[in-house]
This record gives C-alpha cells, sequence and structure tokens, in this order.
C-alpha cells in the first residue's frame, strides 16, 4: 500500500462519526478510501443507512491534517499495520462487521493456520481464579492456542503471564495507541509480550486515553478468537461486554463458575445460568467444546512405563476399554458413570501417560 493510499484511509478513519461499519459500507460503495473523500455529498448520501449527521465534517481539512501526523508516526516508527482488505488482516476478525478497517499492531504476531482463544476477566482476580487460569493455560498448551486478552491488571495479565511461561503467543488488545502502555506497571512485560506475539490496537499515538476506549477495545479481543474464557467477573464489567460481543458474532464462550455468594463470580454464573456461555470446570471442556485434537507432532513421546500410577477416576477407564474393546467418549462417560466434560480431561491425562489413544471418530482404546 502506497503512503498516500494509507493517508487517505487514515483521514476516514479520523471522521468521529464515521465509524468501522459505516466506513466499510462507503468503502464498498465507493471502490476505496480515496473515493469516498473524492465523491459528492449528495451522492454519499444516496447509501442507505448513510445519513447527514454520519457525513457531518467528513470533508474537514483537519481530518487530513491529523492523517498526516499520524502517517508520520507509523513511518518514524515501523508500526506494522493491515488494512481490513489485505491478506494480512486477522482472518477472524475480517468476518466482523464492526473491526477496524485499520490495525495497527507491533512485536512478532503471527496468527496464520492457529488455535486463537481469549481469556478475560475481573481486574480484582481471586487467588482462586489466579490458580484456575494458569492451570487453564497448563493444560491448553499441548494444543499451542495463542491467548489473547486486554494487557490490563488482573485476569488480563494472569493469562498472559501464563502464555509466556509455556511458550504460546500471547496477543494483548490495547485500548490506546502504541506509543504508551497501560498500565505503567505492566511496561515490565511488554518485551517478553512483543517476543511471543505483540500487541493490537486501532488507536492512534494522538488519541487521548479514555475509559470508553476499554469497550471499544473489546470488540477486537472477541473478534480475533474463536472463543472467548470469562474466568471470573461481578455482575457488571467489561468482560461480560467482550463475552456479548463474542456471542454476537457467533463464537463459543466459556465462564468458569463459582459460588453463589462469591462477589467476583456473579458475572459468570449469570452467563452460565442465561444459557450465554459454556460451563468451564474443566480445562479440557475447551479443546472438547472447540473440537480440538492434538496433531502427532504435538503429542509428547511417552514411553509405555510397566507401572504406571493411575487415579480411582483413571483406573475405572482402563478397565472398561480393556474388557470393551475401543469405544467413543460419550458411551465411555455412559457406562463409567461419568460427565463427558470430565471424561475428556482424564482420557488426555491417560494418553500423555501413554495407557490410552485416541482414533478418528472420537474413539479411544487401550495401548
Amino acid at each position: 500500500m502506497s503512503d498516500e493510499q494509507l493517508l487517505h484511509i487514515l483521514t476516514l478513519q479520523h471522521v468521529p462519526k464515521i465509524g468501522s461499519t459505516t466506513a466499510k459500507k462507503l468503502i464498498a460503495h465507493c471502490g476505496s478510501a480515496e473515493a469516498v473523500l473524492k465523491e459528492k455529498k449528495t451522492n454519499l448520501l444516496k447509501i442507505d443507512g448513510v445519513g447527514a449527521i454520519t457525513l457531518q465534517g467528513l470533508f474537514d481539512s483537519i481530518h487530513r491534517d491529523e492523517a498526516e501526523k499520524e502517517l508520520r508516526f507509523i513511518k518514524d516508527n515501523d508500526i506494522v499495520y493491515s488494512y481490513f482488505m489485505d491478506r494480512n488482516y486477522p482472518d477472524k476478525l475480517k468476518h466482523c462487521i464492526d473491526s477496524p478497517i485499520l490495525l495497527f499492531q507491533s512485536g512478532n504476531i503471527d496468527l496464520k493456520d492457529k488455535r486463537i482463544i481469549s481469556i478475560v476477566g475481573t481486574r480484582k482476580i481471586t487467588t482462586s481464579g489466579i490458580a484456575f487460569c494458569e492451570k487453564l493455560v497448563e493444560a491448553l498448551s499441548p494444543f499451542d492456542p495463542v491467548i489473547v486478552s486486554g494487557f490490563a491488571y488482573g485476569t488480563d495479565i494472569t493469562a498472559q503471564k501464563a502464555a509466556i511461561k509455556h511458550n504460546l503467543q500471547t496477543v494483548g488488545c490495547l485500548a490506546h495507541g502504541l506509543n504508551q502502555i497501560y498500565p505503567k506497571t505492566h511496561e515490565k512485560y511488554v518485551a517478553d509480550v512483543e517476543k511471543n506475539g505483540g500487541f493490537f490496537t486501532d488507536f492512534w499515538s494522538s488519541d487521548e486515553f479514555d475509559r470508553n476506549n476499554f469497550l471499544k477495545r473489546n470488540r477486537i479481543i472477541a473478534g480475533l478468537s474463536e472463543a472467548t474464557i470469562v474466568i471470573e467477573s461481578a455482575e457488571k464489567g467489561g468482560s461480560l461486554v467482550t463475552a456479548d460481543i463474542a456471542n454476537s458474532y457467533n463464537r463459543e464462550v466459556f465462564a468458569v463458575p463459582g459460588r453463589t455468594t462469591d462477589s467476583q463470580s456473579v458475572g459468570c454464573n449469570n452467563l452460565i445460568k442465561f444459557q450465554r456461555a459454556h460451563l468451564l470446570s474443566n480445562p479440557m471442556d475447551v479443546p472438547y467444546i472447540l473440537n480440538w485434537e492434538l496433531e502427532e507432532k504435538a503429542k509428547p513421546v511417552v514411553q509405555k512405563q510397566l507401572f504406571v500410577e493411575l487415579d480411582n477416576d483413571e483406573k475405572t477407564i482402563y478397565r472398561y476399554l480393556k474388557e470393551n474393546d475401543k469405544q467413543m467418549l460419550d458411551i465411555i462417560a455412559l457406562n463409567c458413570n461419568m460427565p463427558t466434560y470430565k471424561i475428556a480431561g482424564i482420557l488426555l491425562n491417560m494418553e500423555l501417560k501413554g495407557v490410552v489413544r485416541p482414533l478418528p471418530g472420537k474413539l479411544f482404546e487401550v495401548i
């Protein structure tokens, strides 16, 4: 893309009354951002859903002036960007109607052919919430997912630090331009995040920091991923907004349940109660619901041991498979009198111990 083309896109992006959805509608009608800016206002008003208020200020010179400043910032700092019609634009985000027309990034982000999940939750995460989040990321690490979050206090940074610990790619979605970091105390994590992934934002370097930016940022967190996981949330909170957005995109949503007396579990419990999220009590619920399967090269090579320690549930499943040959996961759950979500996690542990192996069609057999 030429600097002139980028300048036109930035100019259109700067118009306050024109959001991402309307900008895409205008570009689709006219062919390009440049064509929109050169089109007569009377013709633009003929586009369905575009009114005079929307176009207010479209042709003001201040938008091009500010765009020129931002273009200089992009060039001077070698900022990587992607246009919503480009091949390098995140694939899942491309399918969201309100995704940014222009996305800026830093670091070493590679989302091609990757499993991507978002992990969000309260900033006031509890000790048990931290433990579950870390356990979740560790359990999912064999599937090599990209962990997306908002780089904020609490749940966000817990998930991203866990991703780094297990050598997973992690992406922080920012509510400000790439010329700053919020919160300041998280500056110490920037280098590790950029080494193991990076940051996305659609905000400019000149954008003032505003709390409303976080809500706008949440659509990127939800849009990048095939599933959004809420670890903990009060009755109201930004993570619930992210979950609602994910639902509107027809993406999967998971919520970790908690005691009815815990204030930081009210939001998650409500998501489950009103069937807005899958109940997530075991990390292996995620790959089971999302139908993830370990690739052969990702499976640890485990030498079968003569004496493998199995807990009671594992012994029950082992005896059943030994007596009944290969069986489907749901049949195993039924005959072993265990819920399916629990069986999935147990079978994965048994697979890692080298006592069972998965077969096509969700079948399992004793080795």
